[in-house]
C-alpha cells in the first residue's frame, strides 16, 4: 500500500472514492465537499455549549464558533488545501449563524434582486439584467430551514397554514416567500436588496434618474409640505426615491411610517416606525395598515408616510392628508400618473366604503398635490418619467398636468433604453405655497425646453 502523503501536503479536493491514492482510508475523508460540510456541521452542534454561548453576541460568538469549526476541519479532513478549508469554515458559520447560501448572494456586489425558484434554481438581477446564479441549496428542507430562520427573527411565520410571508432581513432588505402547497416547484423566495449605505440624491443624479431642475422642484414641494404620491411598477425604484426625498423633510418634524415589512430608511432623527402584523396561528391578533393609520392620527404626527397603499388604508391616508397632516407621502403600484389616480379610487371602493365615486375623486383631488412616476425602462435604467400636478375636479374628471417628463428616444446596442428629460412649459398652480414657505425657484425653471 502506498505511504500516506506527508502532513501539510495540499490536496486539490476532498477525496471522493474509497482508497484514493496517497490518502488514509477513513470514510470521513472520502466524503465530497457538501457531505463533509454536513458532517462537520452536525458535530459542531453536538460540541456547542449552548448555555455558555447564550451570553455571547455578534463577532465574539462568531470567533468562538470559528475556533471549534477549525478544530473539526483539521480532525475530519486535514488534507484540505487552504482555500477549501477557509471556504468550508465560512459556509459552516453561515449555516450556523447566518442564512446559508443566501449570505453569499447578499454580499455579492451589484446584485439588486434575488429570485429563488426552488432549491436548485436561483436567479439574480445584476446591472438591470436577470442571470442564473451557481448558488444552490441542498434540497427543499434546507431552503425551508433558512426561510424559517429569517421570518422567525421578525416575528413572522411560514408553514402550510400560512404559506405566504413578507419579512425583512437584518440589513433592511425585503423578502417575500411562498411555499408548497401553493408553490408547486418548491419554496419560492424573492429578495429586494437594500445596501448598507442608502442611495443619496447625488447617487441618483449621477445615475441619471432625474435632473437638477426636477430636484429643485421636489425639494421645494417637500419643504412646502405638499402631499405626494410616488407611483411605479415593481422594481422601478419607488422606495429608493421615497428614502432619498425624505432628506428634504425638516429635522424638527415628527414623521410616522407605516409598512407591511419595514424597509424605509428615512434620514431624519424624529421618525417613529410602525409595522403591520399578520394573524397568529389561531387567526387572531392581526393589525392592518388601516389600524395603524387610525392610531397614527392620535400620535401627533407632522407627516405620515405609508410604505405602500394597497387596500382600505387608502381612504384613511386621503383623510389624513385633508385634515392637517400635510406633507404626507405614500407609494402605489401603477403604470402612469393617471393610472395611479384610478388605482387609489379602486382601493378606496374595495375597502367597503359606500361613498359615491364623485365624492372619492373630490377627496383625492383635494388631498393629493403631486404624483411622481418612477419607471424601470427596457434594459434596466430607472428614471423619474413624470412629475405631474393634480389640480382639481371638472365635472366628474380629475384634472392633471405634467410639469416634467422623460421621453424615450430608442434602445442602444446593449438593449438599454435611452432618452431625454424635458420641461413641458407648465408653471404649477401651487407656486404660491412654495413662496409662502420661503422656497425660491429660478424664474426660467419651468420654461419649455429639453433638460440635461
Amino acid at each position: 500500500m502506498p505511504a500516506p502523503a506527508p502532513s501539510g501536503r495540499p490536496a486539490s479536493a476532498p477525496p471522493r472514492g474509497p482508497g484514493g491514492p496517497g490518502r488514509p482510508a477513513r470514510s470521513e475523508q472520502q466524503l465530497d465537499f457538501e457531505s463533509l460540510k454536513r458532517l462537520i456541521h452536525l458535530k459542531l452542534v453536538d460540541k456547542l455549549d449552548l448555555t455558555r454561548l447564550g451570553d455571547l453576541q455578534g463577532d465574539t460568538l462568531r470567533r468562538e464558533i470559528r475556533l471549534v469549526v477549525e478544530h473539526l476541519c483539521d480532525t475530519e479532513n486535514p488534507l484540505l488545501n487552504r482555500s477549501e478549508r477557509e471556504r468550508l469554515i465560512e459556509e459552516i458559520l453561515d449555516e450556523t449563524l447566518g442564512f446559508g447560501p443566501l449570505e453569499i448572494l447578499m454580499k455579492e456586489e451589484g446584485v439588486a434582486d434575488i429570485m429563488i425558484n426552488g432549491p436548485k434554481r436561483v436567479f439574480v438581477e445584476k446591472h438591470g439584467r436577470i442571470v442564473r446564479s451557481n448558488v444552490t441549496f441542498r434540497d427543499n428542507a434546507h431552503l425551508l430551514q433558512i426561510l424559517d430562520r429569517i421570518v422567525s427573527r421578525v416575528g413572522r411565520r411560514v408553514d402550510e397554514t400560512s404559506p405566504m410571508v413578507d419579512a425583512r432581513l437584518p440589513d433592511g432588505s425585503r423578502l417575500n416567500a411562498i411555499i408548497p402547497p401553493l408553490a408547486l416547484d418548491g419554496p419560492s423566495l424573492t429578495i429586494r436588496k437594500f445596501g448598507a449605505r442608502p442611495l443619496t440624491l447625488e447617487d441618483l443624479l449621477k445615475f441619471g434618474a432625474f435632473t437638477t431642475e426636477m430636484v429643485m422642484l421636489l425639494e421645494g414641494c417637500i419643504k412646502a409640505r405638499l402631499n405626494i404620491i410616488i407611483s411605479g411598477g415593481t422594481g422601478s425604484g419607488k422606495t429608493t426615491l421615497l428614502n432619498t426625498l425624505s432628506s428634504f423633510v425638516q429635522q424638527d418634524h415628527r414623521v410616522i411610517t407605516i409598512e407591511d415589512a419595514a424597509e424605509l430608511q428615512l434620514q431624519q432623527e424624529h421618525v417613529l416606525r410602525l409595522e403591520t402584523r399578520p394573524p397568529n396561528i389561531e387567526g387572531k391578533g392581526q393589525v392592518t395598515a388601516t389600524d395603524l393609520v387610525k392610531n397614527a392620527l392620535r400620535m401627533r404626527p407632522d407627516r405620515i408616510i405609508i410604505g405602500e397603499c394597497r387596500g382600505a388604508e387608502s381612504l384613511d391616508m386621503l383623510q389624513a392628508m385633508n385634515t392637517g397632516h400635510e406633507g404626507s407621502m405614500t407609494t402605489v403600484h401603477s403604470n402612469n400618473p393617471r393610472d395611479a389616480v384610478s388605482r387609489i379610487e379602486t382601493m378606496v371602493t374595495m375597502g367597503g366604503t359606500e361613498l359615491p365615486l364623485k365624492a372619492i375623486r373630490h377627496q383625492l383631488s383635494s388631498a393629493v398635490d403631486l404624483i411622481i412616476q418612477a419607471s424601470r425602462l427596457q434594459g434596466g435604467p430607472r428614471k423619474v418619467t413624470y412629475i405631474t400636478e393634480v389640480l382639481n375636479m371638472e365635472q366628474d374628471t380629475i384634472i392633471m398636468q405634467d410639469i416634467f417628463r422623460f421621453i424615450v428616444d430608442g434602445v442602444d446596442e446593449s438593449g438599454k433604453a435611452f432618452g431625454h428629460f424635458e420641461s413641458t412649459g407648465v408653471r404649477p398652480s401651487f407656486m404660491h405655497r412654495l413662496e409662502a414657505a420661503g422656497v425660491r425657484l429660478p424664474a426660467n425653471l419651468f420654461a419649455a425646453r429639453r433638460l440635461g
